[in-house]
């Protein structure tokens, strides 16, 4: 799919087509990360430092499984 740049107020911007939107299930507002891979750049919706931080997350959740459900009563 071709994009082009435009001017958006001082600065640019490329403007998505609705389908391409609907395709990442994307709205007006939500965020888009640009990822620096070996073949280019990445437009994705995944968030590389969320993910990781859920990883951090469900391993203290393995780990202290017991405590968890005792804080849950």
């Amino acid at each position: 799919m071709k994009l082009k740049i435009t001017t958006i107020g001082n600065s640019a911007g490329v403007i998505l087509p609705r389908e391409l939107l609907a395709r990442l299930r994307l709205k007006k507002g939500d965020e888009l990360f640009a990822l620096e891979t070996p073949d280019g750049i990445r437009l994705t919706t995944y968030d590389p430092t969320l993910a990781k931080q859920m990883e951090v997350a469900e391993e203290v959740m393995r780990k202290d499984r017991n405590v968890l459900r005792k804080l849950a009563q």
